[in-house]
């Protein structure tokens, strides 16, 4: 898996319509990103990233994020749902018989494909 300083890192390809270029992302640096018009130039521009928010980190006395600690499944998230779709989602369930926390994982599961 690449790197940039002991940071796994993302990159895709960006639309005409999103500026074209290429994106960079770090699922252990929530919101650190960057591009490129080149790969070479994203790469070069995520690294300046990474600097920036690990010394924005420091200096707000943030907790720095171990490299290859983000975008792990634990089994947990929390979601925050409209209180209509919450009832709805607890009937749902309740006519299945099965826990709001099965009927959600069965409605993912079945929006995933599977």
């Amino acid at each position: 898996m690449a790197k940039i300083k002991g940071y796994p890192f993302q990159t895709r390809r960006l639309s005409e319509e999103e500026g074209g270029g290429i994106l960079v992302t770090f699922s252990d640096l929530p919101g650190c990103m960057s591009d490129g018009e080149t790969l070479a130039q994203a790469k070069a521009n995520a690294a300046d990233a990474v600097r920036g928010y690990l010394a924005s980190c420091a200096k707000h006395g943030d907790p720095i994020p171990e490299p290859g600690s983000g975008g792990i499944a634990s089994g947990k998230f929390l979601a925050r749902l409209p209180k209509g779709l919450h009832a709805r989602l607890i009937e749902r369930a309740r006519v299945e018989g099965v826990s709001m926390n099965q009927m959600l994982t069965a409605i993912v599961a079945e929006g995933l494909g599977g």
